[in-house]
Parts: C-alpha cells; structure tokens; sequence
C-alpha cells in the first residue's frame, strides 16, 4: 500500500485481471508486478484525488482499493 495525496492506494491481488488500465492511465503510480498483477508504485507521483477515484472507478475489476484514515472510500 502507497500513500497519495492523503489517500492510501491497494490493489486487491486476488481480484486484479491484469488489465493495465491503471499502469496505462498512471504509469507512475502503477505497475505490474513479477506475476503481472498491478500494484501501486513506490515514490510514485502525487495525484490529486479525483484521478485516483477515477482510476478506481475505471478499474474493470474493481481491484483498486481507496483509503482515507484508514476507512475504505467508496469509488463507484
């Protein structure tokens, strides 16, 4: 998990399909890892908060997990 712009970002390894919209959309906050599922990346850039709920929402499988204070925010 990664901290950005006061949000923490987690990709839920489980439900992750690989589809790289998030590393195409933000290639400098996400990556894929060795197993090609995507992950936040560390010393990523800072995005502003809209973008990352975007980017959550645009997740075909919803694996992209926002939290504020450690609460979940709901993105869709």
């Amino acid at each position: 998990m990664r901290e950005q712009m006061g949000y923490q970002v987690r990709v839920d390894k489980d439900v992750c399909i690989s589809s790289g919209k998030c590393v195409a959309d933000a290639p400098a906050t996400f990556r894929f890892d060795d197993d090609e599922i995507a992950e936040p990346t560390a010393g990523a850039s800072t995005l502003s908060g809209d973008l990352l709920i975007e980017i959550a929402r645009n997740c075909p499988s919803g694996a992209i997990q926002l939290f504020e204070q450690g609460v979940e925010v709901a993105v869709d």
